[in-house]
């Protein structure tokens, strides 16, 4: 009987041992800008939970797909539990806060026992009454799972990290890309981070360091100075087995929130002066940098002038202060309105506005279209532009995308699509207006495409951007032109109003 029970307390012991760590994949993201006085309401958000995690983000380019390839690689048991996001749009509600974090904490706990979690956060949340959002998601975390559960945190490019994030996490990676295309990397990464932590191999420790400026959008293109060497120097720097991640962010500038800006965040193996001085180092390089952070773009009428004189097309018009992917409604009309006042022709827009692609759908495919169009949230973004022509096509607005993008999504929609051929087109110049009811960020060419518009036929393309659109549209560009526009993303932060923001501020004071 003695020796039956040590056969048993022999086998409960190894299996102990070899049971896999059970990590859960969870996630809360969104870019929150704070000029903007649409809020982003519970409804919102897009939230997949459970089994559906995969469906959605397996096959994407997302760091939650990383994540999920982290299971298999360094052989943890996944436990998916809960991953929503929206649109970057106005501040989110504090009744959105509430039950989206309640349900992650509810949902985690139902998951115990977990070893580990492995957390997506955008950076730059900010919340009715929370000025960091995602700082305020980990201190709920941490008061209802206690201190000791390790979690990794991934952030994007533009999050504004205040010490919080860093003392509340075990570790956190940011994108090194802007676009943002290797986000499953840095996702595979954080996996890898934390798998490693749960086994006792390695011991985390990390340390942020911010310099005094705002590096304003316009220069945060990592594939070119000035941040590329700085982005280079944190791969290096990722080499050094002693350094477990390395990263820079630039921050996101339509956030008024205390730590707004750029940041180095160093994680190191038991060294808190390596991680401190390789942080430091970083933001010295970041630091250096600001005499060339010089905004000298055209206007709306000027750069419409250019891109209408240039033999060699397309070119692509990006109409910064209208950058969807920075929060903004996506209808403003000051390039519209230019294209139409100066007669250009070959050209694609697409706008949000619901109104008018519902009529242009009862009118139906071949029918006559007259209407004002755009400017429909507020007077920020231009005024209505009347556009006569016939509705070209009607589409339901699903598109797919296989190619690592900005943003790292595979399945998109931007529902009812209607493409309006404007008076004065030609068979072989087309004036393409898109009428989407939803609005779309322009990180897949496959948005034109799907529609049935070929970009590279099109003399000029606009795009309500800044970065993120180039890893789609700059191979087929002929030449790019980023244009000064008005609206809750315009690219010079002067024009807006910084009440929480620490000062002094370079690219602000």
């Amino acid at each position: 009987m003695q020796a039956l029970a040590v056969l048993l307390l022999g086998v409960l012991l190894a299996t102990a041992q070899t049971r896999r760590p059970r990590i859960a994949v969870a996630g809360i993201l969104h870019e929150s800008n704070s000029f903007s006085t649409v809020k982003t309401n519970w409804a919102d958000f897009t939230i997949r939970r459970g089994p559906e995690i995969a469906g959605e983000w397996k096959l994407s380019n997302h760091e939650v797909a990383g994540f999920l390839a982290g299971a298999e690689k360094y052989d943890f048991e996944m436990v998916p539990v809960m991953v929503a996001s929206a649109t970057p749009s106005g501040p989110v509600t504090d009744d959105a806060l509430d039950r989206l974090a309640g349900e992650l904490i509810e949902r985690l706990r139902a998951a115990a026992p977990l070893d580990g979690i492995l957390l997506a956060l955008h950076g730059a949340m900010v919340t009715e009454s929370e000025p960091h959002g995602d700082a305020e998601i980990l201190r709920r975390l941490r008061s209802a799972l206690g201190d000791k559960i390790p979690i990794v945190v991934t952030h994007d490019f533009h999050a504004n990290i205040p010490p919080e994030v860093v003392e509340r996490s075990t570790a956190l990676i940011t994108y090194k890309e802007n676009p943002h295309v290797d986000q499953r990397e840095r996702g595979l990464k954080a996996a890898e981070l934390l798998a490693r932590t749960v086994a006792g191999k390695v011991r985390p420790v990390q340390r942020l360091v911010k310099p005094p400026m705002l590096y304003n959008i316009r220069f945060q293109y990592t594939s070119v100075p000035p941040l590329r060497p700085i982005v280079d120097a944190t791969r290096e720097l990722e080499k050094n087995p002693k350094i477990l991640a390395a990263s820079v962010s630039g921050g996101y500038q339509y956030a008024d929130v205390p730590w707004v800006g750029p940041s180095a965040v160093v994680v190191t193996d038991g060294d808190p002066e390596l991680a401190e001085r390789e942080a430091k180092r970083l933001s010295e390089m970041l630091w250096a940098t600001r005499d060339r952070l010089k905004l000298e773009l055209p206007d709306a009428a000027a750069a419409v002038k250019i891109a209408a004189s240039e033999v060699k097309h397309p070119v692509v018009l990006v109409e910064m202060g209208d950058n969807i992917g920075g929060g903004s409604p996506g209808d403003a009309t000051f390039l519209l309105s230019e294209l139409v006042r100066q007669n250009v022709s070959g050209w694609v827009v697409a706008l949000a506005d619901p109104e008018a692609a519902n009529k242009a759908a009862s009118v139906g495919v071949g029918g006559s279209f007259d209407a004002m169009v755009g400017a429909r949230t507020d007077r920020l973004h231009g005024d209505p532009v009347r556009i006569r022509g016939r509705v070209k096509s009607l589409h339901d607005g699903r598109f797919l995308e296989t190619q690592p993008r900005h943003g790292g999504h595979r399945y998109y929609d931007q529902g009812l699509t209607a493409v309006i051929e404007v008076e004065g087109s030609t068979r072989d110049l087309p004036s393409l207006l898109m009428l989407t009811t939803r609005r779309q960020v322009p990180f897949s060419l496959h948005q034109l495409i799907s529609c049935g518009i070929y970009p590279e036929r099109q003399r000029i393309l606009v795009v309500k951007a800044a970065i993120a659109f180039r890893a789609a549209y700059e191979p087929v560009a002929a030449r790019i032109i980023e244009v000064d526009t008005g609206g809750v993303t315009a690219v010079n932060p002067k024009r807006f109003t910084f009440r929480r923001a620490r000062r002094p501020l370079f690219g602000l004071d």
